[in-house]
């Protein structure tokens, strides 16, 4: 008998994991089925514009950075548009932290002339500037529930946590990445105790999942892309700010599904519930964090104080509108691409 994978195992818990909260929600689930059915489909036919607004700012965030160090000429929007939907669907399909995107986007900028080196680099600018961007909407959001007395304080609490946590781990990364030394160490023990604490949950069934120097070299790329970014601190302002429009689309459009749904609600819990679901969405295996993620949004919108069945209409209704979206619109789009370049090296889809 074929014994399964350390991901086997993480995906079969997430997904009892799951399991166990659609049984607990299946009275919710009925009103929400009820609620999908007055949908008003005219206001719903807002996500369309926004989404391609959104999947323009994604790109822009690349593509700004680019201009700014001339490493590219004209590109249109179309194409733009396009290539965050390739990387969105390869992020979707092939969930791994985004290492496969950033693969997928070096290859398909090499076709544009960028090189390898530059593209990694441009990438790493659009996760700063993305990361920025949601810290900064959060801080935000975080004044907004509190001046607000009628939403719920473990939501301050949650929010406030969320924001103290993010800032804390920028603070400790950046230490931490100025310094080759610091890295050379910190790859060491966070080696050592990734391993012992997956021996440890697994009861000894997996003696490693990082192997030597994995660690070492992936957090030595990083270090070289951080010293680059802050040697052009303000060549990030441009993508900064597309992040921050990008991040407000993706809340316009869980925003317009609830309207459409006849529950309208406050923006600000929703990018609390955005922003914790996208660290959750991150730590699993499942394709784009699915389960979990909507798990997280529609128990945050609930302690908000939206009833159950609301929250998880609505947060279902758009993450299947969006996964829709991605996968396939993202597959046509990924495919043209290979027809035209042929297929790359590297590629598992």
């Amino acid at each position: 008998m074929k014994r399964l994978s350390f991901r086997s195992w993480m995906s079969i818990i997430t997904l009892v994991f799951i399991a166990v909260i659609v049984y607990f929600s299946r009275h919710e689930l009925s009103t929400a089925w009820e609620m999908l059915g007055r949908v008003d489909l005219w206001v719903l036919a807002l996500i369309l514009p926004v989404a391609a607004i959104g999947y323009l700012a994604a790109g822009e965030m690349i593509f700004s950075y680019l201009r700014q160090k001339r490493l590219i000429d004209h590109v249109s929007i179309w194409t733009q548009m396009r290539i965050s939907m390739e990387l969105n669907f390869v992020n979707h399909v092939l969930p791994s932290g985004g290492v496969s995107g950033i693969s997928y986007v070096n290859w398909r900028l090499s076709k544009l002339g960028v090189r390898t080196g530059k593209a990694t680099m441009a990438q790493a600018v659009r996760y700063v500037a993305g990361f920025a961007a949601i810290v900064s909407l959060l801080f935000v959001a975080v004044i907004a529930v509190t001046i607000d007395g009628t939403v719920n304080r473990w939501i301050i609490l949650m929010s406030s946590t969320l924001v103290f946590g993010l800032v804390a781990a920028t603070m400790i990364g950046a230490f931490l990445l100025r310094s080759k030394v610091r890295i050379d160490r910190f790859a060491v023990i966070a080696t050592r105790v990734c391993n012992a604490f997956v021996r440890r949950v697994t009861f000894g069934r997996f003696k490693r999942v990082v192997a030597d120097g994995v660690m070492h070299e992936f957090l030595n790329e990083m270090h070289e892309d951080f010293l680059g970014i802050m040697r052009e601190k303000g060549l990030l302002l441009r993508p900064y700010l597309w992040g921050i429009f990008f991040t407000i689309t993706e809340i316009a459009i869980f925003t317009i599904v609830f309207w459409a749904l006849g529950s309208p609600v406050n923006p600000a819990p929703i990018l609390i519930a955005y922003g914790l679901a996208s660290v959750t969405g991150f730590l699993v295996v499942t394709p784009g964090g699915a389960g979990a993620y909507e798990a997280t949004m529609v128990l945050v919108l609930a302690i908000a104080g939206m009833s159950n069945g609301e929250a998880i209409a609505g947060i279902v209704l758009t993450r299947a509108i969006i996964l829709f979206v991605t996968i396939v619109g993202g597959y046509i789009f990924y495919q043209q691409a290979l027809v035209k370049y042929g297929k790359r090296p590297d590629a598992d889809i």
